[in-house]
């Protein structure tokens, strides 16, 4: 035993002396590897000629696992970084980008100018911008610029067919960051320039979508939408529950869905409040909505007007959605109001196959478990306890909101929501002489 005392008491000294060395390893080793929370890529795509060109600038500290070479405490050594610099292009960006044109996938660009920006550098705020960053000789050699605080600036060259052509982006950039940001803006050689702002992974984006490309995408959009909605499915329950006459209910939730198109595209068209007080503000009449429609159930509906309480609270939604659709109308184009009409199709797609499902599901369980008063007070009491919840936590954030002063943006703001009301309200009137016709041709 005493023998393998010198042994141990060795070993324990070894290991006091090599533990800060393995730690110091380790910590370099995570730096290495850290991941951004937040990474912003700025890019410009402008199709002239045989040749499509992206211009793309992304933080260097985004791109982990590629081994900078440096001197001194970290700085980057320019004078042997040409080739890192496009190792390091080509592994995060010619190989995670994809575009297509016309549908059909392009070859992998050439890098025609690579570039170490300063963060301080502001010029890549338009595409011209860009161009003459890229065309300046490179940073002096004795530049003292950490690897991870610098900018890597590409100019990527597509060969293409035609420049009028149908030109889409697949940039798989996510793994750059935590949350990934991607301001992109697309030059077409006619027409007004687009911006877009991609989160994650958008997927294939259209940078100039054909109508039907756009409705297509609107479409699903709108399915979705409502199929993640819980509060708009609550809605939809509390018509069903007193009301379990098909065509009946597709004339009150058609009369929903007019409503809210007419809100909607007022509030894409800019006819909305934009204070920041204006959205928990429709959240919360949202779920009042729903409360109202709940305890309306309970107390006993008067089903003959219940098509026009789904209209007014139809218009409630509307903004709802609206608020939905902001980041996802980039992907309209120049389509706005084809995208949006679409959007709505989405919408009242859905809420017919809800209805399909709900109808016969509630003629079953009234018939065979229970009674159908008890059973329509029970479920509407469920919904309206969830919406009294929802009406409270809503509120709250309302509440966090100071009321608006009346100046005279608001006073515009307050008109053109008059405006939308009143064309909601002329499109009520000739829904309701509709009906009263039709009520007469069949009598």
């Amino acid at each position: 035993m005493l023998r393998l005392l010198p042994a141990t008491l060795l070993l324990v000294v070894r290991s006091m002396i090599a533990a800060p060395a393995l730690l110091a390893l380790v910590l370099v080793s995570a730096a290495a590897h850290d991941i951004p929370d937040d990474v912003k890529v700025r890019a410009f795509i402008r199709p002239a000629g045989q040749a499509l060109q992206l211009l793309i600038r992304v933080p260097m500290s985004a791109m982990q696992d590629v081994d900078f070479p440096r001197k001194g405490p970290g700085y980057i050594d320019l004078t042997r970084a040409d080739e890192t610099l496009r190792t390091a292009a080509a592994l995060w960006l010619t190989d995670n980008i994809c575009v297509y044109e016309d549908d059909r996938k392009l070859p992998p660009p050439a890098i025609a100018a690579i570039r170490v920006s300063l963060p301080s550098e502001p010029w890549f705020g338009s595409f011209d911008e860009a161009m003459a960053q890229l065309s300046r000789p490179r940073l002096p050699d004795d530049t003292n610029l950490y690897w991870n605080q610098g900018m890597l600036d590409v100019d990527l060259e597509y060969p293409i067919h035609a420049q009028n052509a149908n030109f889409a982006i697949d940039p798989r950039l996510e793994r750059l960051g935590l949350k990934t940001v991607i301001a992109l803006r697309f030059l077409p050689p006619k027409g007004a320039e687009r911006a877009f702002e991609l989160h994650g992974n958008p997927g294939i984006v259209r940078l100039d979508p054909r109508w039907h490309q756009a409705a297509f995408r609107f479409v699903a959009l709108g399915f979705f939408h409502i199929l993640d909605g819980t509060d708009h499915l609550l809605f939809i329950l509390c018509l069903v529950i007193p009301l379990r006459r098909f065509r009946t209910l597709a004339l009150i939730v058609t009369a929903f869905t007019l409503a809210h198109s007419v809100t909607l595209i007022a509030s894409a068209l800019g006819y909305a409040p934009g204070g920041l007080w204006f959205p928990p503000l429709v959240e919360t009449l949202i779920a009042v909505s729903i409360l109202w429609m709940a305890l309306e159930n309970i107390a006993g509906a008067d089903l003959q007007r219940r098509w026009m309480i789904a209209f007014g609270f139809g218009l409630i939604h509307g903004f709802g959605f609206s608020f939905a659709l902001r980041e996802s109308l980039q992907f309209a184009g120049s389509h706005l109001l084809t995208s949006l009409l679409a959007f709505n199709v989405g919408v009242e797609a859905v809420q017919l196959l809800v209805l399909a499902v709900l109808v016969p599901a509630l003629a079953l369980l009234f018939r065979h478990i229970v009674a159908e008063r008890i059973g329509t007070i029970i479920l509407s009491a469920l919904v309206a306890h969830t919406a009294w919840h929802w009406m409270l936590e809503r509120g709250d954030k309302l509440r966090q909101f100071p009321f608006p002063d009346f100046d005279a943006a608001t006073i515009a703001a307050a008109m053109r929501a008059a405006m939308a009301v009143l064309v909601a309200c002329l499109a009520m009137w000739v829904f309701r002489e509709a009906r009263r016709r039709r009520r007469e041709r069949q009598q």
